[in-house]
């Protein structure tokens, strides 16, 4: 069996998972983008919200731009972003032939489809990241919230799990995985609200009109749901159906019953208002998207989902946005 591991588009989430395992003793190779390079070439600094604190030297990771470090791999970690899913799927096929366990983890619900279907005869796994992670400074990636990786239950992985949990990333295996994934599509709602707000994470939720746009876009995601027949997983400490209840409340209400929502650095951003900082394309298609996709095949209206995707396409290659929390949930409250 190959040991290897290899980390197929390895951004922030990327880089970092993949320097947790190498850390901890694991066989990594690195795949991604030159302007990723500086950060597997010099010393690494891995940080988590706990104070933890992990020390890599320089020239310590096998980074590579040459997908052909697919090679000798056991185990294909993908964690490009969700457009680039096929792309990534052919890179696989071409580049390892021995058929490694490719295990998604990305944002979404369609990826796993998308890989299923261009690598019939690999093991593909579905799989979740529930932490962001930012940069706060060159050279360090910082685990910005909490949550522990999950993926389908299969015994195809087996042979890794002791490397993830030395990682101080211990995988959860779930049978109800489809669920589990509506369950973090559900939060990942807020990628594009915080988005739009153009503030961090924190100082987001920390405001009640915001929080309101939120409860719009998963109370209406919720119906839409309820209307194709799935029951979204719990991902976090309270309940998919409370979630919006919980969310409108006053700040001062929802500090105290909801604390741990606000755990989170303070300059943490979602890779979605990074992208839209950077002029970079984001993944709201395969979030807020999918939900209208799903409404379609459901045969019920998502006119607030709809809205918040026209939104952030039109923010895409221009200045960042920074809608004040009642503006936004004008915006999207008249589709209804």
């Amino acid at each position: 069996m190959r040991s290897r591991i290899a980390v197929l588009g390895a951004g922030l989430i990327g880089l970092y998972v993949g320097g947790a395992l190498h850390a901890a003793g694991a066989d990594v190779g690195l795949i991604g983008r030159a302007r990723m390079r500086p950060y597997a070439e010099g010393p690494l600094a891995l940080t988590d919200l706990d104070g933890g604190r992990t020390e890599i030297p320089a020239g310590a990771l096998d980074y590579s731009l040459d997908p052909t470090a697919l090679a000798d791999a056991g185990l294909v970690l993908v964690t490009v972003k969700s457009a680039a899913t096929g792309e990534a799927a052919d890179l696989i096929a071409a580049h390892a032939p021995q058929r490694p366990v490719v295990l998604s983890l990305q944002n979404g619900v369609g990826n796993l489809d998308v890989l299923q279907t261009r690598l019939p005869d690999y093991e593909v796994v579905a799989g979740m990241v529930p932490f962001n992670v930012v940069s706060p400074e060159p050279g360090r990636l910082h685990r910005a919230t909490e949550g522990d990786l999950m993926a389908a239950g299969t015994s195809a992985l087996d042979p890794w799990l002791p490397a993830f949990a030395a990682a101080g990333l211990p995988i959860t295996l779930r049978g109800d995985f489809v669920p589990v994934q509506w369950g973090k599509l559900l939060l990942n709602l807020n990628n594009a609200v915080n988005a739009l707000a153009g503030l961090p994470l924190r100082a987001q939720l920390s405001q009640r009109a915001y929080r309101r746009v939120l409860a719009l876009l998963m109370e209406e995601a919720l119906r839409v749901l309820r209307a194709a027949g799935i029951r979204p997983a719990r991902v976090t400490k309270v309940p998919p159906g409370a979630l919006p209840t919980l969310l409108r409340l006053p700040d001062a209400l929802f500090t105290r019953l909801a604390g741990s929502m606000l755990r989170i650095d303070p300059e943490a951003r979602s890779s979605m208002c990074e992208d839209l900082a950077a002029g970079r394309l984001t993944e709201v298609d395969h979030l807020n998207g999918a939900v209208v996709r799903l409404a379609e095949r459901a045969g019920v209206p998502a006119p607030a989902n709809r809205a918040i995707v026209e939104l952030v396409h039109a923010a895409e290659g221009a200045q960042a946005p920074s809608f004040p929390g009642d503006e936004l949930l004008a915006r999207l409250t008249p589709a209804r």
